[in-house]
């Protein structure tokens, strides 16, 4: 680190140069020693420094060319590490031997690959509801928006689970967090493969049913409340759990926010007139 410190005086915005001009240096130095050889014992032999000379010059061009070969992967390595400190995705990194370069570009490649797995469970992170799995708000909305097409009706359902302050006051949050997250299972197990579900905040769930007309939407939610009904599931066997659903068409992403706020209101028209329904309004 020395010599390396006190180098930096010569191009010291540029590595490649100065290792460059420590070699043209080294490389020229017999050539140096024989000028002045010649000029102290006052013989001057041209017949000699010609093909000394281009000896030299051909040895200095070999070397900055080798050096630059040499230096390549420094530089690639360098220009990765740049993007891993950016946050950016970076291809496969070239493998090296058991030397110097080998080793930077074997680290290189490490940090490559855990910056890319920290990006991807920070990004599954942000876009998934830790309690039960599904995606949360900010998911359903970045999942859904390539899926609505204005040429064929989709789905928005929204769905609150009945009565759910009464389960987390009677036998506590820790029961009433297993209920979510077992509700969240039955929900996806219920639903299609092309449907998306989310849980959209406390006891609220919300589903995208894409290609979807609004009385297949109704049988598909109809026959989940059915069979939640039937499997007794509930905080005991004795208190099952229902939920209250609200359709609404949703035709692209510009129309989405009203099809919320009309699956919102379907919603808590199921809650007013009774709970444990599915409500599209007209």
């Amino acid at each position: 680190m020395r010599f390396y410190q006190a180098t930096r005086f010569l191009f010291p915005r540029s590595f490649q140069l100065r290792v460059f001009t420590v070699c043209f240096g080294a490389v020229h130095l017999p050539l140096i020693a024989f000028c002045l050889t010649q000029i102290v014992l006052g013989a001057w032999d041209w017949r000699l420094f010609l093909p000394l000379l281009g000896a030299t010059l051909i040895g200095t061009a070999a070397a900055i060319a080798g050096l630059s070969a040499f230096l390549a992967p420094i530089a690639h390595a360098t220009a990765l590490l740049r993007s891993v400190q950016l946050g950016e995705r970076i291809p496969s990194v070239p493998s090296g031997g058991e030397d110097l370069v080998g080793a930077l570009l074997t680290g290189v490649a490490n940090a490559a690959a855990e910056t890319a797995l920290r990006i991807d469970r920070l990004a599954d992170a942000a876009d998934r509801d830790m309690l039960t799995g599904l995606r949360n708000r900010r998911g359903f909305m970045d999942a859904i928006a390539p899926l609505l097409r204005g040429d064929r009706n989709s789905v928005v359902a929204m769905i609150d689970l009945d009565h759910f302050k009464d389960i987390n006051d009677r036998f506590g949050h820790d029961r009433g967090d297993q209920v979510l997250r077992e509700f969240g299972a039955r929900l996806v197990s219920g639903l299609r493969r092309s449907d998306l579900a989310a849980r959209w905040g406390g006891e609220e769930f919300a589903i995208l049913l894409p290609d979807t007309e609004l009385d297949e939407a109704e049988e598909i939610l109809n026959r989940m409340r059915t069979t939640l009904q039937a499997g007794a599931f509930g905080a005991t066997r004795n208190d099952p759990v229902t939920f209250s659903c609200g359709l609404a068409i949703a035709r692209d992403h510009a129309s989405l926010s009203a099809a919320l706020r009309s699956a919102d209101a379907a919603l808590y028209e199921a809650k007013r007139t009774g709970r444990d329904r599915v409500t599209r309004l007209a």
